[in-house]
């Protein structure tokens, strides 16, 4: 063999090693993190077994040349909120792929749930492996529509993120409308956007996962944030679609190509949309612009909203 061909079978072994070591290394963490919190509610050590689909996780990554889309850096990102939590926690996925077991295993007690735009896909996935938990999804929209989307949903009061619903929203192409129930009567912790698919002018784009992503945070009804994670920031629809909806003050953390948002719920008794602020807008920027947008702070009417509108 070659000599460059021994350094690429090399630089694959110590992938694939180095793959299997973090992912198991995760799972331990977790594991121990578990042990912990269990010896200060019951004063005792209870020891935490790993799960069937973390030890199928690490014999998978110890065993396959294919690794997590996202970046060890960028992963660190939700397993560190999914060790905060300390519990199970509802994890919605959206995007079915390589990282899924990933997933999957570092929730094992919790309820992880993907949504996949190709159902042939979800059949191949799910084939291998069973114990995931997938539905498919049907996007009305095309990335190359992103920029007429985000123009007219401000003239739809049904497109309001303040007010909108997504189950049977017809009118809001951005609302995910036809999801399993399951998906619209639990309350997520934490969701990944890291699909559908978004390179190329006819695919779906994340246009309506980050919307309907947003009106699900914000109609939370129990204590505490929602964690949203959206991967591929470095593309101009995903990072403008997060700004307008998810938006720049919710954003905690950002690292790679990933953001990080906490998403509180809308106030009790109040609506608060990007729709019906559009008649303080003109003030408010004169403000902005009369105190010279100060402190980092940008003009756009997106921020403003973005800023009062919970």
């Amino acid at each position: 063999m070659k000599k460059g061909g021994w350094v690429l079978w090399v630089s694959a072994i110590v992938g694939i090693i180095g793959g299997s070591l973090f992912i198991g290394t995760l799972i331990g963490s977790w594991d121990k993190s578990m042990v912990w919190s269990m010896r200060a509610e019951q004063g005792a050590t209870v020891t935490v077994s790993p799960t069937p689909i973390q030890l199928k996780t690490i014999l998978h990554y110890a065993t396959s040349p294919v690794v997590p889309q996202q970046s060890l850096s960028e992963i660190t990102v939700t397993f560190d909120v999914l060790q905060s939590l300390n519990r199970p926690a509802n994890f919605l996925v959206f995007g079915l792929g390589h990282d899924s077991l990933m997933w999957a295993a570092l929730n094992p007690a919790g309820n992880t749930l993907f949504l996949e735009e190709d159902p042939k896909w979800v059949q191949t996935v799910l084939k291998d492996n069973p114990d995931l938990r997938a539905h498919t999804v049907h996007y009305r929209t095309q990335l190359r529509q992103a920029d007429q989307l985000l123009s007219a949903y401000r003239s739809e009061p049904a497109c309001s993120p303040g007010t909108a619903t997504l189950r049977g929203n017809h009118r809001c192409p951005l609302a995910l409308h036809n999801l399993p129930d399951e998906v619209y009567h639990t309350e997520w912790d934490l969701v990944m956007i890291d699909a559908p698919r978004g390179y190329f002018p006819e695919a779906p784009g994340r246009m309506a996962a980050v919307f309907s992503a947003a009106v699900m945070a914000r109609d939370r009804k129990g204590s505490g944030v929602t964690h949203v994670f959206l991967h591929d920031v470095d593309r101009k629809v995903e990072k403008t679609y997060a700004e307008e909806f998810l938006c720049r003050k919710n954003l905690v953390k950002g690292v790679g190509r990933l953001w990080h948002f906490q998403i509180p719920p809308k106030a009790k008794g109040k609506g608060g949309s990007f729709f019906m602020l559009r008649v303080v807008e003109i003030t408010l920027d004169r403000l902005l612009i009369e105190n010279s947008c100060v402190d980092g702070v940008r003009c756009e009417n997106a921020y403003v909203r973005c800023d009062i509108h919970i």
